[in-house]
């Protein structure tokens, strides 16, 4: 009974399983039929309406074409009208350059049938002119003769007679006017003269400055003299090598002596000292080291010197390399009278007399103060000093008149101005007044430069100094061109030179110095 429940009961939802299962299949054939007729009615619906929106833009594509077209054509009217109408005017223009091209040569070909007829006509009154001088040349002649044969002379003779007289009275006349203008100025030119060269050696008050050949140097204890020296004199020896001055270190108390004949060594010396014992490193490579800078001080000074003089003489414009000798004439001296004060002199001369004389006072003494300057080039080629002066100022630029002043001053060349002998009598006066020059110590030191010189000619030969008042001469030589034995050799050829063409008194020592320098640098 049970079972047959259950069977039952099974039976019963097989039957409905089925059933539902027949319901849902037949749903959704249902749904997939309706569903397939929506689809195929809205794909018929898109299809459509692209077809529609396709042919809309169609006629909008079309319509923008034609649109463009139209524009094109109407641009491409536009820009043959613009061309046509520029041919237009260049048609038009070419017409109207035409026209005056030929108005121009018209008018050309009537100038010219117009000076043709000028021509003509000055032809005419050329021959008329030419028929009119030999009219007045045959009056002139027949004028002539008549005269000849009335006073019996010919014409050459008659313009002779009258040549002579005329000559004769016009001697008299200019010996008469010679005479009594060199009777005026013999009265007035001596007095003239002499008040006008009083007048102005009395308006330049110089100070006699008379250079000497050693200097002093002042230290503070005798403790130093030893450090100057060094250890087996090695100290003085390098300073004086590197200076070519004598260092002189005796009994004189807190007082070294440097000797030598140029000042500019004697300057160099007495820097490098000070400042060495102020340091108070002294060793050899520290001299040279101090030497070489004072050397350089000792130019900017040099240079500073010719500034300040320039600017104090009122004098403008020089050259940079001028500027540079002047200030070496500091340095130099001229029979033992400053150089530089003899050509401040000279130029404050030569302006207060050129404007007495009623000249150019600037231009005066701007060639007074240049007028040595041949003293002082480095080089000093074989030429008098004034000529090397006249052609440092041309090299230069300076004026003719000023160049002229220095070349003629002692008259190598001839005056071709005013300005010359100004310079030269201003010269004279400088150099001529008590006091300002002392020929023994120009001679001296002429002395020495010419001993320095003859040792500096020999090949292998680097510096020369004349020491101990010309006494002794230190000739340094390059190690790697002199030996040993050509150095005693070169001693001796020296020593026999100077015999042969040299006056001196005493004795002279030469002595040749030869060293070998290693060098190396720890990096």
């Amino acid at each position: 009974m049970m079972i047959s429940t259950i069977i039952g009961a099974f039976s019963i939802a097989i039957i409905s399983v089925i059933v539902a299962a027949s319901a849902l299949f037949v749903g959704g054939f249902i749904s997939y039929f309706i569903w397939d007729k929506a689809l195929k009615a809205k794909s018929i619906r898109i299809v459509k309406d692209a077809e529609a929106e396709a042919e809309v833009i169609r006629k909008d594509k079309i319509l923008q074409a034609k649109e463009k077209f139209l524009q094109l054509k109407t641009e491409h009217e536009q820009e043959m009208n613009e061309r046509s109408s520029k041919l237009v005017q260049d048609e038009n223009r070419f017409r109207q350059k035409d026209i005056a091209l030929s108005q121009r040569i018209e008018e050309t070909q009537r100038k010219k049938k117009e000076v043709e007829a000028i021509r003509e006509n000055l032809q005419v009154q050329i021959e008329l002119v030419d028929k009119r001088n030999e009219e007045l040349d045959r009056l002139h002649k027949q004028q002539i003769e008549q005269l000849e044969t009335i006073s019996g002379l010919s014409a050459e003779e008659a313009k002779e007679q009258l040549i002579e007289s005329l000559k004769a009275e016009s001697k008299t006349e200019a010996m008469s006017q010679i005479n009594e203008i060199m009777e005026e100025a013999r009265m007035t030119a001596n007095k003239e003269a002499k008040r006008i060269v009083v007048q102005t050696v009395q308006r330049v008050a110089t100070e006699t400055a008379v250079e000497n050949s050693v200097t002093v140097f002042n230290i503070d204890s005798d403790e130093i003299k030893g450090r100057i020296i060094g250890r087996e004199g090695r100290n003085i020896r390098a300073l004086e090598a590197a200076t070519g001055v004598e260092i002189i270190v005796d009994d004189t108390p807190e007082a070294i002596i440097l000797s030598a004949f140029d000042p500019v060594r004697r300057e160099i010396a007495r820097l490098a000292l000070h400042q060495l014992v102020t340091d108070g490193r002294i060793h050899p490579a520290r001299i040279e080291e101090v030497v070489l800078k004072t050397q350089k001080q000792i130019e900017e000074e040099i240079v500073e010197v010719g500034k300040r003089t320039a600017i104090d003489l009122g004098v403008h414009g020089l050259h940079p390399e001028i500027i540079r000798l002047i200030g070496k004439m500091k340095y130099r001296s001229s029979y033992g009278q400053n150089l530089l004060q003899h050509s401040r002199e000279v130029a404050n001369l030569s302006a207060i007399m050129a404007s007495e004389l009623g000249l150019n006072p600037k231009l005066a003494k701007r060639a007074g103060l240049l007028h040595d300057i041949g003293k002082v080039p480095d080089d000093e080629p074989e030429l008098p000093h004034a000529i090397l002066g006249m052609k440092i100022a041309e090299k230069y630029k300076e004026k003719p008149e000023v160049c002229n002043a220095i070349g003629a001053h002692h008259d190598e060349i001839e005056m071709t101005s005013l300005l010359s002998p100004i310079i030269q009598v201003c010269d004279a006066i400088s150099g001529a007044r008590p006091g300002a020059r002392r020929e023994v110590v120009e001679s001296y030191i002429k002395r020495l430069k010419d001993l320095e010189e003859l040792a500096l000619s020999y090949p292998g030969v680097m510096k020369t100094y004349a020491i101990q008042a010309g006494r002794e001469l230190r000739v340094i030589v390059g190690s790697d061109k002199v030996t040993d034995a050509d150095a005693e050799k070169l001693s001796f050829e020296i020593s026999q030179k100077i015999q042969n063409e040299m006056t001196y008194p005493g004795q002279i020592k030469i002595t040749v110095i030869r060293e070998t320098r290693s060098i190396n640098y720890a990096k």
